[in-house]
């Protein structure tokens, strides 16, 4: 997850929900300013929303860009509930819904962590819909290469639908150790105890044990970009820069930035990727 520095929507954002034929998911759009130079869609990872894009979306609109951010299917706003699919393939199935409800033509399209496994199976199912595909601080499969490595999403996925999540919040912002401003405190809380547990706990499991598609994902006849924030703590650097080697490209380091380049530097995270896009 990101945590956002600001909670204020800035001018040209707005908060809507887009119906899809496979429901409704809360979003934020930003719509391009000036030349259309074509629509980004970003899917957000683990314990994340659609905020955690908020402050690149006036960057993209700036540059032309019809820019559109979303919770995925259980995740804060967007409903969820048991039942529902929470394969890979069915968070890529609502990005290709999603995307289709824009009313945009082809996209770019970005997954950040958790949200980067769903962009690439999405990229593998989209056939012809998507003009490039970024992926920001992700991997080429589970998050987790050993048994000990696993073992806290292993333990989060066995507390889920046991502990109540306000709990499992608590509990993770006292590990973290950081005072937050009380209305960013509320609002990861509110965020955190809004998500669907079915949801989570599919979405933690996928860190554990989601497979390795690179090589599919490299085949496809798209442009892709791999980006990472200079200090990020999620998928080793060096897993990451052999994922771009495979992808045949130099991955990117977004500086003054950790696992959430999109709030830590917006800035350098947009120009980078405007650079891509042209």
């Amino acid at each position: 997850m990101s945590i956002p520095r600001t909670l204020a929507l800035p001018d040209g954002v707005e908060a809507v929900t887009i119906d899809t034929a496979r429901g409704p998911f809360a979003a934020h759009n930003a719509a391009a300013v000036g030349e259309i130079r074509g629509h980004v869609l970003l899917i957000a990872g683990w314990t994340g929303s659609k905020e955690d894009f908020t402050p690149i979306l006036p960057m993209l609109a700036a540059a032309g860009f019809h820019a559109t951010s979303y919770d995925q299917r259980g995740q804060f706003e967007t409903p969820g509930k048991a039942g529902d699919d929470y394969s890979l393939d069915g968070f890529a199935a609502d990005a290709l819904a999603v995307r289709a409800a824009s009313g945009h033509g082809a996209s770019h399209l970005l997954g950040h962590s958790f949200g980067g496994l769903v962009a690439q199976t999405a990229a593998i199912a989209g056939n012809g819909v998507w003009q490039s595909l970024s992926l920001l601080c992700s991997g080429p499969g589970a998050l987790s290469r050993t048994e000990e490595e696993a073992r806290p999403l292993t333990l989060l996925v066995g507390a889920i639908g046991h502990v109540p999540l306000a709990d499992i919040h608590k509990y993770r912002e006292q590990m973290a150790g950081f005072q937050r401003p009380p209305e960013v405190a509320a609002f990861l809380a509110t965020r955190f105890e809004s998500n669907c547990p079915e949801s989570l706990k599919a979405m933690t499991q996928l860190l554990i044990d989601a497979p390795d598609r690179l090589d599919e994902v490299a085949a496809l006849p798209l442009p892709k970009w791999v980006g990472r924030g200079k200090n990020d703590d999620a998928w080793p650097h060096d897993v990451q820069a052999e994922m771009a080697k495979r992808l045949g490209v130099e991955i990117a380091i977004i500086r003054a930035s950790a696992h959430s380049p999109a709030v830590e530097n917006p800035e350098e995270l947009s120009e980078a990727l405007l650079k891509f896009w042209a």
